[in-house]
């Protein structure tokens, strides 16, 4: 519960603080190094906090606690590698190795010295204490400052923290919208725009090829998902009935493998497919939002990529068949390994047969004839490298 109020409403109230105490604070940390040390440290005010945990994180600090009355205290921390910049400008660097467990008295007085200095001034921006106030624990409010040596260039941290009862922040208060959200509505942006799904079986996805169409059964011509990073959202739009086409007979779709499979061409996936980027106003979005039908003609010139487990299979242009959105294939991504294979096997066999033909040998005319056509010459094609299913990673349900 702690956690949750100080993530949701104290972050919320320094954000809105967080430009009082940026203009307050580091010109009087930088005022006070100057005079006490002389120039040649910076302080850069990196952030504002009230969870001091996040802060002192694997850190060792110099903690010096000053009272302001009996009930308020003001705490500077300085970093183990604060601590030993700051000595190493004044003091030199020493012939061994820094360890804040080991200062000297002199080194020690040094930094509480300092550290009661820029108490002086910086406790001008304290509010005076409340006089009925008997609560001797009060929220705090830490300032992390970056300690920098301008010619080592060394950097450490150092932390002033406040108790936030004396503190009397400016706000910083919202005038209200200082635009008109109309401004934006022919401002342009990419979405994607998905179609729609089917299921497939690992060896019609392996033997597709261009101008097969694609039939996706889960889709709806009226309906498509339009996508923008992880939001969804289901749009409305008119169908272009000018992608329908007559579909007679199926000599235009995939077809489905008869000869007998083995058990990885059986499995079935799920193939989806999407348009390239779209473009989209952010006014056609609201209307989206608003449920209503939007006009995205643009969209069908685009192409469509069908993908499995998210990886491209094949691009082609959308068209309407029945009342289901497919796809006509113009280019096959993926070509399978048996297919990619087929030439050099037949360079190979070519190859082999000129070094081992002997020109002596008037008899043999068939040394140097295409391989046989009746099915035994087509054996070594059969047995080349099979589809590499390592390419689609199949849940158990798949199988």
């Amino acid at each position: 519960m702690i956690n949750q109020k100080i993530n949701s409403i104290d972050y919320k109230e320094l954000y809105a603080q967080y430009n009082w105490f940026a203009k307050n604070y580091p010109p009087a940390v930088q005022a006070a190094s100057d005079e006490f040390f002389l120039p040649g440290f910076q302080f850069i005010l990196a952030g504002i906090s009230k969870n001091i945990n996040t802060l002192m994180d694997k850190d060792a600090y110099f903690v010096t606690k000053i009272r302001i009355d009996k009930l308020h205290d003001m705490f500077f921390r300085t970093s183990e590698k604060a601590v030993e910049i700051i000595l190493d400008k004044i003091l030199g660097k020493p012939n061994s190795r820094f360890n804040l467990n080991k200062l000297t008295d002199l080194e020690a007085k040094i930094i509480t010295a300092f550290n009661d200095y820029m108490f002086n001034m910086t406790s001008k921006f304290l509010s005076p204490p409340p006089p009925t106030l008997k609560r001797t624990n009060f929220d705090v409010v830490h300032l992390t400052f970056l300690l920098k040596d301008i010619e080592k260039n060394k950097v450490a941290k150092f932390i002033i923290t406040l108790p936030e009862v004396l503190l009397s922040p400016e706000t910083v208060v919202s005038q209200g919208d200082k635009f008109d959200y109309g401004d934006f509505s022919t401002s342009v942006i990419d979405i994607s725009v998905k179609i729609g799904s089917t299921k497939f079986k690992l060896i019609d996805v392996k033997n597709i090829e261009v101008d097969d169409i694609v039939v996706f059964d889960n889709s709806n011509i009226n309906h498509m998902v339009m996508k923008f990073k992880d939001y969804e959202k289901e749009i409305n739009l008119n169908p272009n009935l000018g992608l329908v086409i007559p579909v007679e007979n199926e000599e235009g779709e995939i077809n489905m493998a008869d000869e007998n499979t083995n058990l990885w061409d059986s499995i079935e996936v799920a193939m989806g497919a999407q348009f390239d980027t779209v473009k989209i106003t952010l006014g056609e979005l609201k209307k989206i939002e608003q449920g209503l039908v939007v006009d995205l003609t643009s969209i069908y010139d685009n192409k469509v990529t069908l993908s499995v487990e998210n990886k491209p299979i094949a691009r082609g242009e959308l068209v309407i068949v029945n009342d289901r959105y497919g796809v006509k294939i113009e280019e096959v991504i993926a070509q399978t390994p048996e297919k990619v294979a087929e030439a050099p096997e037949t360079v190979q066999q070519e190859g082999f047969e000129e070094e081992f033909n002997q020109p002596s040998d008037e008899n043999n005319t068939n040394s140097q004839q295409p391989p046989a056509s009746d099915g035994q010459g087509e054996q070594p094609a059969n047995e080349e490298d099979e589809f590499d299913y390592s390419d689609f990673e199949l849940e158990d349900e798949d199988i």
